[in-house]
């Protein structure tokens, strides 16, 4: 329960320093991970994935499929873990969740008219509780970013209240959009307003829209969890989706959790990678650490 005194004025400016958050985030990128660290740091990126199809030709047989992967990610490679999450829209969920069975892997879906997020709140809540009613474990809603844009910071938290609520026992992403809010002053409002509202988890972006998630950006945020954590006490999980397709930087993420928030997040239930792509690059060198050489791309099934 959100108690109204713990809740900021969010009319207050936010002013975030931005050559030093670009240089702290480049940084991140500098360190060197090598032998059996770089191993277990690709197998807990590779655990931490929610593998994602978000497309309007998505059909059941193609669910199944992804839902089959998160299952088998390399049979060449024993003793690989899962993926954290498939992530579908409402429609899917009840074939994915049949199709993970006992699996532990969870079911996400987008809601609340994603991408745009450009429909009426009673829409949004209903479009929430049919993915939860169909069974999904998460659901990942969209901020109206208009209406924040516009000021209307009271709109956008309870909005993000309300579909709270509607979630019942579902953990709750709030997408911030954070290439259309511009600016870290507005991102770092964003994820405020998100987290007092009953946020589960912040995450960058939809994937749709160009920039997606970025170092500097997800620095930003994982700034406000902590920030947010001292004040409160309360754990908040960060997913920086969008434009992570490559193992290395997935790494560079891992040590800028590390370095920001530490140990106590560095498991999938408080930090997720929105990706797909980023599955097989992580096979691919996971592969080369453990033969010395690359296979083929043809070695690994297409998401």
């Amino acid at each position: 329960m959100i108690l109204t005194k713990t809740i900021p004025d969010f009319a207050t400016p936010v002013h975030v320093d931005q050559v030093g958050i670009e240089e702290r985030a480049s940084r991140f990128t500098k360190r060197s991970i090598k032998n059996e660290t770089k191993i277990n740091g690709l197998m807990l990126a590779l655990n931490m994935i929610d593998l994602t199809t978000l497309e309007g030709k998505d059909t059941e047989g193609k669910v199944k499929q992804l839902c089959y992967k998160a299952q088998h990610l390399h049979d060449a490679y024993p003793g690989l873990p899962t993926v954290a999450a498939i992530c579908v829209y409402p429609s899917m969920v009840k074939t994915a969740k049949t199709a993970l069975g006992n699996s532990g892997i969870k079911v996400a879906s987008v809601a609340t008219a994603f991408p745009s997020g450009q429909a009426p709140r009673d829409i949004k809540i209903r479009d929430t509780k049919f993915a939860v009613q169909n069974g999904a474990d998460e659901v990942d809603m969209v901020i109206s970013r208009g209406k924040f844009l516009e000021g209307e910071y009271n709109f956008v938290f309870d909005e993000i209240a309300a579909i709270k609520e509607a979630c019942g026992e579902a953990r709750l992403k709030v997408i911030l959009e954070t290439g259309e809010l511009v600016t870290y002053d507005k991102v770092r409002k964003a994820s405020d307003i998100a987290m007092y509202a009953g946020a589960d988890f912040i995450k960058t972006s939809t994937g749709k829209i160009s920039p997606a998630a970025t170092m500097p950006v997800t620095l930003v945020m994982l700034e406000a969890i902590r920030d947010f954590y001292y004040k409160t006490g309360k754990k908040i999980a960060m997913k920086p989706a969008g434009g992570i397709s490559k193992s290395k930087l997935a790494l560079h993420y891992l040590v800028m959790l590390n370095e920001t928030l530490g140990e106590g997040w560095m498991n999938n239930e408080w930090f997720r990678f929105g990706a797909s792509s980023l599955a097989n690059d992580i096979l691919m060198q996971l592969m080369k650490q453990k033969t010395g050489v690359y296979q083929s791309a043809n070695y690994f099934t297409i998401d």
